[in-house]
């Protein structure tokens, strides 16, 4: 954790103070309890906290092998979280996601359907390789994404809560795949990349995953606690200019707005939408609350900007024939 600055209390409540100091010491206990299984892959632990206590979803991008499933499985473990994994494959159907009626024998002699819940029916929901349903499988996790529940020959069933779909896509053998459309992956708040490992960590991960079996993490917080600790990050205090500071970022990323500085208009077909304001707010927010900060400062807005937006930006063909990512735009735009 970087070092902070003083914290400011001002529009929150001694409760809200409170809860804020036990969010901030439980994401301290959920690093250290993850480090025990998962090597490095700080910025990307951070990331998904981020995320999860702001309420919302996520997208995991990394080649295979870098602990992607083994990071999620581990972070629903120590919170006590049920966890549930979809392998997507091209005969996916939307029914395999999210349950379907079967029918059965009661005891009385009768027939009847009785629904089956699909794996949508969990705390925290990884979706591998996302990309290699069709479109039809995507849209019904979408689906229960937005909504909360899903529908079922006209039944609706509401999700636990809380909910979060962790989504990867794999960016090798995109041969054959379904890319998420840029206007699905809007939904998702963050996209989070993970690296290789340094030398150093590729050596200590050989020796932890080849050993004895893997220790079992305490569970740190209770479904209660973590109900409670997300409400009070939506009433972190957000000053004025950073609002215009997050909406001024975004509005820079349109290049046909008249907003965009000039160096930017080759490179990106279409920006930002507004979803990506709220995203940028609820994630310092967030941040915020886990750094043990009783406002949100500048340098929140910063820390999470490049994985909120990198994902929105539409690159043009010429920023692609000149490998500029959409990330280092996001960088030179701050």
């Amino acid at each position: 954790m970087s070092e902070q600055l003083a914290p400011s209390r001002d529009g929150l409540s001694g409760d809200d103070v409170a809860a804020i100091d036990r969010l901030h010491h439980a994401y301290a206990d959920l690093c250290a309890e993850l480090a025990r299984v998962i090597v490095g892959q700080s910025e990307a632990i951070e990331q998904l906290a981020i995320c999860f206590f702001a309420r919302r979803h996520a997208l995991l991008v990394g080649v295979p092998g870098l602990a992607k499933t083994l990071l999620v499985s581990k972070f629903s473990e120590t919170l006590s979280l049920s966890f549930s994994r979809v392998q997507f494959t091209p005969d996916l159907m939307p029914m395999d996601i999210t349950g379907t009626d079967i029918l059965q024998d009661t005891p009385e002699g009768r027939r009847e359907f009785h629904f089956v819940r699909g794996p949508v029916f969990a705390n925290v929901v990884l979706a591998d390789e996302i990309n290699r349903a069709p479109p039809k499988t995507q849209a019904a996790l979408l689906e229960a994404m937005q909504e909360g529940n899903v529908t079922v020959l006209g039944k609706e069933f509401a999700l636990p809560s809380p909910f979060m779909v962790l989504a990867t896509q794999n960016p090798v053998e995109q041969e054959g795949t379904y890319p998420l459309p840029e206007a699905q992956l809007d939904r998702f708040m963050s996209l989070i990349e993970l690296g290789y490992p340094s030398e150093a960590e590729e050596i200590k991960i050989a020796q932890l995953t080849t050993g004895a079996a893997q220790p079992v993490l305490d569970s740190l917080l209770s479904v209660d606690e973590i109900l409670a600790h997300q409400e009070v990050v939506r009433r972190v205090p957000v000053p004025d200019h950073l609002y215009e500071f997050a909406a001024k970022l975004v509005r820079q990323t349109r290049p046909d707005g008249g907003t965009a500085p000039d160096w930017l208009v080759p490179l990106v077909a279409w920006g930002a939408g507004p979803r990506a304001v709220q995203s940028l707010i609820l994630g310092a927010k967030s941040r915020a609350a886990l750094y043990g900060s009783y406002m949100v400062r500048m340098e929140d807005i910063i820390a999470v900007a490049p994985s909120v937006l990198s994902h929105r930006l539409v690159l043009t063909f010429a920023a692609q024939s000149e490998r500029v990512s959409a990330r280092e735009i996001v960088a030179r735009l701050l």
